[in-house]
């Protein structure tokens, strides 16, 4: 999945940044905040630092240090996390229940694995290209794992009824107000046919690969992200009830959670609307900051709902590398530090980073995809199935994390992560 390795003592300054940065996440936390699990989708913290630290002890240290002597080998058990090659794991939903191994011991691991890894990398090892193509694809698999630490997180304290700060105060929150927002403006994409999927140099994963061409239909895209003023319209249409708009699968998933808005959402006695925070906790909603925590189905309902659609995401990456991401993306990344998404500076489409935008496709492997041989080709290969496409990265992703052609995914009902979308529609004839 690695195109370009770089020098040894820059991957040796990258794997040290990255693994710091883990731990930094997590500084903000209470002791007990490290181990509660409120929802079957979120690990705990805790878990999180341990899986990264056990990827690489498992797939490196263990393969290529002649007599390396596991940490704990019970540590293999434990933060395995769906890798059916590597043997028997605790179920997910149970992650939360166990308090041991304590946090110190966690700690320990990351020390005990970060001091092998160093050294490994600063060897004259015969593998050391293929070592070092390993340790960067655990970086950026530990930066997945910031992300969700920064969205578990959330999760875990934002779904308590006190709604604890993480830290610092709020960005851009301001009176919801200013109802019938302007219409959308719309960027006109050439269609014809199209490259799709990664080329050159530079780290990928393999769901990614498969380089292809499309062929496309001129379409439109929003300039702009949705917005929670854009939303509160939907919302106060009477979005949610209105079975026209939704998918059959959708409108029941809303009807039977009783969900009549964006996950963290609440609305007070005097009908305002507040939502959850990482900074500064319970917020009035800021009807000029993008609408986030929308699963597919609601997205999908929205765009219907506008007189448009989700753009597939083949369109999405087209339309980023005609607009030059560089000058479309922003700055609203996990590095910048404000975990939720803001306000676009003027003509700043918001295109990387900010919200993982939905897309109308379905996660399936492209022509000729590579899947790789061994565990590692349990990674994406083997969730193919009954997810859709999401694009762009957000404000939870780091910056060199992400790029035009990186797909997530999720199921059309997660909406734990920064998800949101831009409306899409078939250019004129």
């Amino acid at each position: 999945m690695t195109r370009q390795i770089p020098e040894t003592a820059s991957l040796q300054a990258h794997f040290s940044a990255v693994r710091r940065q883990s731990v930094a996440l997590c500084q903000p936390l209470r002791p007990e905040d490290y181990v509660v699990q409120p929802h079957p989708d979120v690990s705990p913290p805790k878990w999180h630092l341990g899986h990264v630290t056990w990827f690489f002890e498992n797939f490196v240290l263990a393969e290529f240090v002649e007599g390396y002597v596991r940490f704990d080998e019970r540590l293999n058990w434990f933060f395995n996390s769906y890798y059916e090659s590597q043997g028997p794991r605790i179920l997910r939903s149970s992650r939360g229940n166990m308090t041991r191994p304590e946090l110190a011991t966690v700690l320990a691991y990351r020390e005990h694995v970060d001091a092998a890894v160093l050294e490994l990398l600063g060897s004259d090892h015969p593998a050391l290209d293929q070592i070092s193509e390993l340790i960067v694809l655990g970086i950026h698999h530990e930066q997945q794992h910031q992300e969700l630490l920064v969205t578990d997180i959330k999760y875990i304290l934002g779904t308590n009824p006190l709604y604890p700060a993480y830290g610092g105060a709020a960005a851009g929150a301001g009176p919801v107000e200013g109802r019938g927002t302007p219409a959308p403006a719309f960027h006109t994409i050439a269609g014809g046919l199209h490259t799709i999927g990664h080329r050159g140099p530079g780290f990928c994963w393999d769901n990614e690969l498969g380089v292809h061409q499309v062929y496309l239909d001129d379409f439109q895209l929003a300039k702009s992200l949705v917005t929670n003023g854009e939303y509160l319209d939907f919302m106060a249409d009477r979005g949610y009830e209105r079975f026209e708009l939704w998918q059959m699968e959708g409108i029941e998933w809303a009807r039977g959670l009783d969900v009549k808005a964006p996950l963290y959402w609440n609305q007070d006695a005097e009908g305002n609307w507040f939502h959850y925070q990482l900074r500064g906790g319970l917020q009035v909603v800021d009807p000029a900051q993008p609408a986030t925590h929308l699963s597919w189905y609601e997205a999908d309902a929205f765009a219907r709902w506008a007189g448009c659609r989700l753009p597939t995401e083949f369109e999405w990456e087209v339309a980023c590398r005609q607009l030059d991401p560089e000058v479309h993306a922003g700055q609203n990344w996990s590095d910048a530090g404000q975990l939720h998404p803001q306000a676009p500076a003027k003509d700043e489409s918001q295109l990387l980073g900010t919200v993982w935008e939905w897309t109308n496709s379905a996660y399936l492997p492209y022509p000729r995809y590579p899947r790789p041989e061994g565990a590692l080709g349990e990674y994406n290969g083997k969730f193919m199935i009954n997810q859709m496409v999401l694009r762009g990265g957000s404000c939870a992703t780091p910056q060199s994390h992400i790029r035009p052609t990186y797909r997530n995914f999720f199921q059309a009902d997660k909406r734990w992560q920064f998800t949101g979308l831009r409306l899409a529609k078939d250019a004129p004839l």
